[in-house]
């Protein structure tokens, strides 16, 4: 007689899809590192009535509580890319989240303003950490050929976490106070330290993979490249260890990378853009369509759902199609989306119907959701596995710069600019601001066209350092 057929869970379905439990451990931890930053920002945005009242506070009050943070986190991203660079990343993600946690005490007991823009601050230094150690430890935890997939998911983290800051956070600060709003993000980020904590810390350049068999040939990237007979760009390719060299040189060196140029400026003005939409646009779908705050939120989420699509089908896209044999997939990707957003954004913005601009804004949604996931699996591939927090230190520098400034520059330009009408910023102005700054997009796209072109090349030059530097460093040991 045949044994039942064994019928698996949803959680063991999740599991099987992440590769196994040891990969389903680091992507849900990774992505809780990440869920719990945007869990912080969720609730800030649906506290901001509350705290308004509670420490009478104006618009330009409430806006700087997220500006701090930003421009906090700006300033320490490079050092703490250096650090990730030298020391063991699992210990300061850890030590990171800790300290955040600590941060959401004080933000929930804080007694007046500047208490609270205080923590604020102090939670922007601490989230600073979690960028570029992440990034370094997605490279190391998993093999190239998968990278984009993997980093989608861990990424799904951040919009996820936004989401259900802004939902519970709002729930439970409406039926207790704003305080219980911050409070309540202790519990998750306390569990989250000791599975952070567990995580075995993966050798540099998954020379020791703990998830997956390293693979000697660099992956489909670089045999991908190798097929295509391009050589590295020999003043850039690497003969021993860059972190014996100087701060100052690991950074002009990132710098010098030309691909890495250009994909940092392209990322820094696609998220300068969805920084600004996020920011106006409850408050542009109230007045252009006439609907309710609680219908305006509901359709900013349903935009959002989006986006998480985006995140989680971007790099799969990337990955399978690099598996084709196509050496710039993780480039061409997001360059077609950057590209397309505004065919669907644009009229998204323009129309005067409801039914007319959901599907487009989803859409758009889902486009821009795509472009990070392969571009940050981009940004890993052309740089040695060394330099890797480093140069996730520089690029969220200037991401975060960006996203300081998109809020201020969106109101200014809708209220100053664009308000043909007088006194409605909020309408048409904002509507034209909208349809102006996707021109933002447009230059990211463009730019991607290039790294298109430069991309393939520096991926032998960083695989050529690689196997350069593993060299010099078993010569080393070997004395």
């Amino acid at each position: 007689m045949r044994p039942p057929r064994r019928v698996r869970t949803l959680a063991e379905r999740g599991v099987r899809a992440l590769g196994g439990p040891a990969r389903a451990r680091v992507v849900l931890t990774l992505a809780g590192a990440l869920a719990v930053d945007g869990a912080d920002k969720g609730a800030v945005s649906a506290m901001a009535p509350q705290l308004a009242r509670a420490f009478d506070l104006g618009y330009v009050e409430i806006g700087l509580l997220a500006s701090v943070t930003a421009l906090s986190g700006a300033a320490l991203t490079v050092p703490v890319g250096l650090l990730a660079d030298r020391t063991r990343r699992t210990r300061m993600l850890a030590i990171s989240v800790a300290l955040w946690s600590v941060a959401m005490l004080m933000a929930g007991a804080s007694t007046s303003y500047l208490w609270l823009l205080a923590s604020r601050a102090a939670l922007g230094a601490v989230s600073a950490t979690a960028g570029p150690t992440v990034a370094s430890l997605v490279g190391d935890y998993f093999p190239a050929g998968d990278r984009a997939r993997m980093y989608g998911l861990v990424l799904a983290g951040e919009l996820a976490g936004t989401g259900i800051g802004f939902a519970l956070s709002g729930l439970i600060g409406s039926v207790l106070t704003w305080r219980f709003a911050f409070w309540w993000l202790v519990v998750p980020g306390t569990a989250l330290v000791w599975f952070i904590h567990r995580l075995a810390e993966p050798a540099r350049g998954g020379r020791s993979r703990p998830v997956d068999a390293h693979r000697p040939d660099g992956g489909p990237t670089a045999r991908a490249a190798r097929r295509a007979h391009l050589e590295p760009h020999e003043d850039l390719v690497l003969d021993s260890d860059p972190r014996q060299r100087s701060k100052w040189w690991s950074i002009r060196y990132i710098l010098r990378v030309r691909t890495n140029l250009v994909l940092i400026l392209a990322s820094a003005l696609g998220y300068f853009y969805f920084t600004g939409l996020r920011s106006f646009a409850t408050l542009y779908t109230t007045r252009h369509f006439g609907v309710t705050t609680t219908v305006a939120t509901s359709l900013v989420l349903v935009a959002g759902i989006g986006a998480l699509a985006g995140v989680l089908s971007g790099g799969r896209i990337a990955d399978r199609l690099l598996r084709d044999g196509r050496v710039n997939a993780r480039t061409l990707v997001p360059t077609v989306c950057m590209l397309t957003v505004p065919v669907f954004f644009a009229p998204a913005v323009h129309a005067t119907s409801l039914a007319v601009a959901v599907p487009l804004l989803v859409t758009g949604a889902l486009l821009l959701g795509a472009v990070n996931p392969p571009l940050d699996a981009a940004r890993l591939d052309i740089l040695p596995p060394y330099l890797w927090g480093t140069g996730e230190g520089v690029r969220a520098m200037l991401r975060t710069l960006c996203e300081a400034a998109a809020p201020t520059l969106f109101g200014y330009f809708s209220a100053q600019v664009f308000d043909i009408r007088g006194g409605d910023g909020g309408g048409t102005g904002l509507q034209y601001t909208l349809l102006f700054f996707l021109l933002a997009l447009v230059a990211a796209g463009l730019l991607g066209l290039v790294a298109m072109r430069t991309y393939p090349r520096d991926v032998a030059t960083a695989q050529a350092s690689t196997q350069r530097i593993a060299t010099s460093l078993r010569e080393r040991c070997g004395r």
